[in-house]
């Protein structure tokens, strides 16, 4: 009974090693998608351009603001694209912990500061 329960406490820490690998191989693939030009990093430019999807889906007048009833739950201030595209610079920057101007695998990993 000792063991079984010495078992079920280790196990988790078992699995660290390899879900840090599945992680990483996932950010690795998600990486390639947002790379258009291939060169294994991500640009501000590439970054805006992929991160922007949700902003395009949600402007169905395609006038580049986001208006209330274009917002979730449909109410709040009108929001452009100029404004969106400001948003995602600035996560950029927080992200690019290197202050190289591109985003890597592991900084798109860890967690915006």
């Amino acid at each position: 009974m000792i063991r079984m329960r010495h078992l079920l406490i280790c196990l988790p820490w078992c699995w660290l090693p390899m879900a840090a690998s599945a992680q990483v191989s996932a950010t690795s693939d998600y990486l390639a998608r947002m790379d258009r030009d291939g060169d294994g990093r991500v640009s501000l430019s590439e970054y805006q351009q992929w991160m922007s999807y949700a902003f395009d889906a949600r402007d169905a007048d395609g006038d580049g603001v986001l208006a209330a009833a274009e917002l979730p739950g449909g109410k709040g201030a009108p929001i452009s694209r100029a404004s969106h595209l400001q948003i995602l610079a600035q996560r950029f920057q927080r992200q690019d912990a290197n202050r190289d101007g591109y985003l890597s695998a592991r900084e798109l990993a860890a967690p915006p500061l």
